[in-house]
């Protein structure tokens, strides 16, 4: 596809833009950026210019963002983003043939992946890893990944997912709550603080149900956005928590989260190796897909 020159967005004058919607000022952002107010002013005309649109209004002593800005910044964040990426990746790769890059759930990749890397590193000392962490399928076509770890369903858009391994979860706490609230049966945490994970608000009314308990405070307590808060939390004593196996293994080996009833529960969904379409025989990928394969057995 060919582009167009004039539409292509300059990377400095994208920078000038976020740097000044940050600061809600020409002059600190060009006192960051290490230019001139005039320059960054400038800049920001200029954009303007070719947008066709004011991005900004002067109010006072400050530049605050107008409609079109508030709608445009999100848009030119990720975009700086993903060009920096793309250089670090793209300089990563230059010093190796065999640069892998690899998207991944953050607490899956922070306390699952990440301390078994350096297996696979030791199988193939010669790779470069780049891992970053991703919550949710992204278009390969715009992320430059070779490979993604993936909690769901086995759908992904031009990609073939391979099957990982369930997920079993568990009650567990610390042994200082437990000690404050005794609990002899499930209906025993009926009232106790629950811990939930904001992207699964019913995991305790399932659990719940799945012990034949009837709970009229399954959807009560305090919500964390990601695993790894529960798990903190946890530990600290704020509440019982519904936590996978694999992610509290260390936990309950050193006694700092101990299982409440050994009443499992397998979710619906698993995870998943996301191979692109285009990368099905990169070495690479297929060295790292037959070891983790190999981790889950």
């Amino acid at each position: 596809m060919k582009l167009s020159r004039r539409l292509v967005p300059d990377i400095a004058t994208l920078q000038a833009f976020e740097c000044a919607a940050r600061h809600g000022s020409f002059t600190q952002a060009a006192a960051e950026l290490n230019l001139t107010q005039s320059a960054v002013s400038r800049q920001i005309k200029d954009l303007e210019g070719q947008l066709g649109v004011l991005l900004f209004e002067r109010i006072r002593q400050r530049v605050v963002l107008s409609d079109a800005g508030q709608t445009f910044l999100p848009e030119v964040r990720r975009l700086l983003r993903q060009s920096e990426e793309l250089m670090v990746r793209a300089m990563g790769a230059a010093r190796s043939d065999n640069a892998l890059s690899i998207a991944t759930l953050p607490t899956f990749g922070s306390r699952w992946l990440t301390p078994r890397l350096s297996d696979f590193l030791r199988l193939h000392p010669d790779t470069i890893l780049n891992i970053a962490a991703r919550s949710q399928p992204f278009d390969f076509g715009e992320e430059n990944f070779d490979l993604a770890i993936h909690y769901g369903q086995p759908v992904w858009a031009h990609a073939i997912c391979h099957y990982l391994c369930s997920e079993v979860i568990v009650p567990v706490a610390s042994t200082a709550l437990l000690a404050q609230n005794p609990a002899g049966e499930p209906i025993d945490l009926d009232g106790a603080p629950l811990l939930h994970l904001a992207t699964r608000p019913k995991m305790w009314a399932e659990w719940f149900e799945a012990t034949g308990t009837t709970a009229r405070s399954a959807y009560r307590g305090s919500r964390f956005d990601q695993f790894a808060m529960v798990i903190e939390a946890a530990v600290a004593g704020l509440g019982f928590a519904l936590l996978p196996y694999y992610l509290v293994e260390h936990e309950l080996a050193t006694g700092r989260l101990v299982v409440v009833f050994d009443r499992p529960m397998k979710t619906e969904n698993s995870y998943y190796l996301v191979v692109p379409e285009g990368k099905m025989e990169n070495e690479a990928s297929l060295a790292f897909r037959d070891w983790i394969m190999g981790q889950v057995t």
